[in-house]
């Protein structure tokens, strides 16, 4: 396996390179609401090459006037830039599995080179449903056009989650995709990856001297992950039913964040040095048996209940989902992080469907001091010092502490200091990750793309949980759509009198 990839650069230049972007599954739901705007938006920013065009590939029967118009219609406030550059996009109709759809794609790539100057450079993006991944990647390795030519061009995969559905198969498709691509040409994405308020936990931890030397076991008490939405499954009841929440959010996008929050500091921002701590971090969590594993979670599943003062449904009642399901809508996990840096502070996790608010944060919690000279009714609100990092919405990261009441007696309670990004930064924009993450991709840069050994780990971690799941009468717990999860959640908190904390919304 070679180690270097021809097209890629330590820092990525404003503009892409000459390329032509494959996007198969060019007619689905990913494509119209992530991929395209995503595009548009590089476009207005004047960040696509003028050798840039898109090849779409679906089984959809469209011409390639009527993807351009699809790309036009999911992108309406786009500008001229974006315009121009739809006019190049070409499309295939046909199946992933038959030679034809193959051949077709290699003739149309060597036109576009021709034509519109794409310099043989090529990414591929599959944005399919995942039990296609392997099988395309094959497919565009016996038509021979995996492999970067001889002048330096690049040819490289984007791989959408979910990668696998437990270890085994995520060795299995790692294993059918490498020997298609070496590993520098492939991009696991994540968009949580993308965000900035994600990124800028490695500028908040490594960038101020007066967090780094209390990030540690010394002055954090415990840890709590919490991605929360409001929103139920909607119109993906059926593919909800083959992932759950573990699945779904839990092996990705919290492992991800659990990783930046926890690593130990790297040398470099880069690819190699920041991933290599992560990876480290991922290996350090303590993985338990299958019978640990009903010890150290909950699983539940919304029912009816209230969100923003309208009535939904419970989650057997929603459009394709099995009316005695048990596929979980809501995971708590209490993990243990075995290092030098975090022996001994439980991590506590959660995510769910149709809780109160849409919110992702990280709170950590420190240790309380060793004497309080005021105590009893003058100390009564005050709480233990907690350094909040909102990732979604209203990004930013508020820091809480005991502070004096005004008046004559010595009350003192706890208040917040809030950095909100919008505020600080004027051109800040809430985003989904997807333009940065593109952008990174084109350019060779996979810094904030998931490494194969990342993958193959967060699978380690969860794996003893989906197996003590899967054994009859394992414990499946109701909460009402509306709250905060089943109450039973609460047991896994290690200390009397501690409680999952509720974001401030």
């Amino acid at each position: 396996m070679t180690t270097a990839d021809p097209g890629q650069v330590t820092r990525p230049p404003m503009q892409t390179p000459p390329l032509v972007l494959v996007i198969f599954g060019a007619s689905g739901d990913l494509t119209s609401r992530k991929i395209l705007p995503a595009l548009a938006n590089l476009a207005d920013r004047g960040r696509l090459n003028d050798h840039f065009t898109v090849v779409g590939v679906a089984r959809t029967e469209w011409t390639d006037e009527e993807f351009q118009a699809v790309a036009l219609r999911d992108s309406p406030d786009a500008g001229p830039a974006w315009r121009e550059i739809v006019k190049r996009f070409r499309y295939i109709s046909g199946d992933y599995a038959a030679t034809e759809t193959f051949d077709r794609l290699k003739g149309v790539l060597a036109e576009c080179d021709q034509s519109y100057g794409t310099s043989g450079n090529r990414v591929y993006y599959l944005a399919t449903v995942p039990s296609l991944f392997g099988e395309v990647a094959q497919a565009l390795a016996k038509e021979g056009v995996n492999v970067p030519g001889h002048g330096g061009e690049f040819c490289r995969l984007v791989v959408e989650k979910p990668y696998g559905r437990d270890l085994e198969s995520a060795l299995e498709l790692d294993a059918t995709v490498h020997a298609a691509f070496d590993e520098h040409q492939i991009f696991r994405i994540d968009h949580y990856m993308g965000k900035e308020t994600v990124q800028n936990v490695l500028a908040l931890r490594f960038a101020n001297a007066v967090f780094e030397p209390i990030w540690n076991r010394r002055y954090v008490e415990q840890v709590q992950i919490t991605v929360a939405e409001s929103l139920g499954v909607e119109h993906r009841g059926g593919f909800y039913e083959t992932a759950g929440a573990l699945r779904d959010i839990v092996q990705n996008h919290v492992m991800q964040v659990l990783a930046l929050t926890l690593m130990e500091p790297p040398t470099g921002v880069d690819a190699p040095h920041l991933r290599d701590e992560k990876v480290k971090l991922l290996k350090a969590i303590d993985i338990p048996t299958p019978d640990e594993a009903v010890d150290k979670s909950v699983r539940g599943q919304y029912t009816a209940g209230v969100i923003d003062g309208q009535p939904v449904v419970g989650y057997r009642d929603e459009e394709a989902v099995a009316p005695d399901s048990v596929t979980e809508t809501y995971v708590a996990l209490r993990l243990r992080v075995e290092n030098w840096r975090w022996a001994g502070v439980p991590i506590y996790v959660r995510t769910g469907k149709r809780l109160p608010a849409r919110v992702t944060e990280v709170a950590l919690q420190f240790h309380r001091v060793p004497f309080l000279a005021f105590q009893g009714e003058l100390s009564r609100q005050l709480r233990p010092n907690i350094l909040v990092l909102r990732i979604q919405p209203d990004e930013g990261i508020s820091l809480h502490f005991g502070a004096k009441v005004p008046g004559e007696a010595f009350k003192v309670q706890s208040v917040a200091m809030n950095f909100l990004y919008d505020q600080a930064f004027a051109d800040a924009k809430e985003s989904d990750g997807y333009p940065r993450l593109l952008h990174d991709a084109m350019v060779g840069d996979a810094t904030l793309f998931i490494r194969s050994d990342e993958v193959e780990q967060a699978w380690r971690i969860v794996d003893p949980y989906l197996e003590a799941w899967s054994e009859p009468g394992a414990g499946l717990h109701f909460y009402r759509a509306g709250t905060w999860g089943p109450h039973i959640a609460d047991l896994l908190l290690e200390r009397s009198g501690d409680a999952w904390r509720v974001p401030e919304l």
